[in-house]
């Protein structure tokens, strides 16, 4: 537990040139219901307006997410037996979310007449093929997969990447340094009246604020850092106004009451990193604006019953996962 944070932001969408991890739950596909038509024509998983996804470009994402996840976090998590295959599950859903997401995006590159260029065009296909050299014919077979599908995928990823570019373009780059501003410092929450009063008490005493926390502190940490983007505003007016070594009155929030002692008013390695994110975020924030309202009237289909007989079946022999690591490599514009 840490302080309230700010609400009511809209991020939908991430960096388009990293992986993404994006799930919705159930059938969903590009952010409304779907229609779920069960026939297994021409393996196709989902359809968007006329744009199909089959299940070989499908299963190229899908491995590549299964082999990702198989090393993060320097363990194997499809060895830790999560409950019901809450894992495949999560990796499959991500999976169908994020190609149709891209999928919704190139329609919409379309209407507003973004294309990819002859240049970009020829890193695509150096790019395709690049990455299926790089498989081994175990892994070919697994996927179902021709170079002409790793085309079409980094062909879309390509597309929805300028188109985010484009749509993102009149965002205003410049973030203050107070704006930005990130600070180190050490709190102490409790959640009732009665401990709130023995801690300010304690704390007008003149006690060690570390040794006060250590003994009352209810919250996982004890020295964190503060932005003040992802503070509510009340709470950050209290915080932010704070000098180091200086300690904060009480902090009434829903949850209980804070205590917090400045340890350095001006973190620069961290508030230089947070300018990143605080533009990131006006650029996902201009493009949902954009993005959400195109996709009322999106007609889609997901074929079902064809995704649920899609396993994940993890083999020595594929270990495929740098999709999107070549993808970067090439088409990044």
């Amino acid at each position: 537990m840490g302080l309230p944070m700010r609400t009511g932001r809209k991020i939908k969408l991430f960096g388009l040139s990293a992986m993404i991890l994006l799930t919705l739950g159930g059938c969903k596909v590009t952010g409304s219901e779907v229609v779920v038509n069960a026939d297994h024509i021409d393996n196709k998983v989902f359809k968007i307006k006329e744009e199909v996804c089959t299940l070989p470009e499908a299963r190229v994402v899908l491995t590549n997410y299964q082999n990702i996840y198989d090393t993060m976090y320097g363990i194997d998590l499809w060895d830790h037996g999560f409950k019901d295959n809450q894992l495949e599950k999560y990796v499959k859903d991500m999976t169908v979310s994020r190609l149709a997401q891209i999928m919704a995006m190139d329609y919409l590159a379309q209407e507003n007449q973004v294309t990819l260029n002859e240049e970009e065009q020829a890193k695509v296909k150096e790019a395709a093929e690049a990455y299926f050299t790089s498989l081994n014919d175990a892994e070919k077979e697994y996927m179902q997969v021709k170079q002409g599908d790793i085309e079409t995928l980094y062909t879309r990823y390509g597309l929805a990447n300028k188109l985010y570019t484009f749509l993102t373009q009149g965002v205003n780059d410049e973030v203050s340094d107070e704006e930005a501003r990130v600070m180190e410092a050490e709190q102490i929450f409790v959640s009732d009246d009665e401990k709130a009063k023995e801690v300010e008490q304690q704390i007008k005493e003149g006690n060690d604020f570390l040794t006060v926390a250590n003994r009352y502190n209810e919250a996982a940490e004890i020295e964190v850092f503060f932005s003040k983007n992802n503070l509510e505003q009340k709470v950050a007016d209290a915080v932010f106004s704070l000098e180091n070594d200086e300690v904060s009155k009480k902090i009434k929030t829903d949850d209980g009451y804070y205590f917090v002692k400045c340890i350095n008013h001006y973190d620069q390695e961290r508030t230089d990193d947070n300018k990143s994110v605080i533009l990131e975020e006006r650029r996902k924030e201009a493009f949902d604006d954009v993005y959400q309202g195109f996709l009322t009237d999106l007609p889609s289909e997901f074929n079902e019953e064809l995704w649920d007989e899609v396993k994940v079946e993890l083999s020595k022999d594929v270990t495929t996962d740098s999709f999107f690591q070549v993808y970067e490599k090439y088409c990044t514009w």
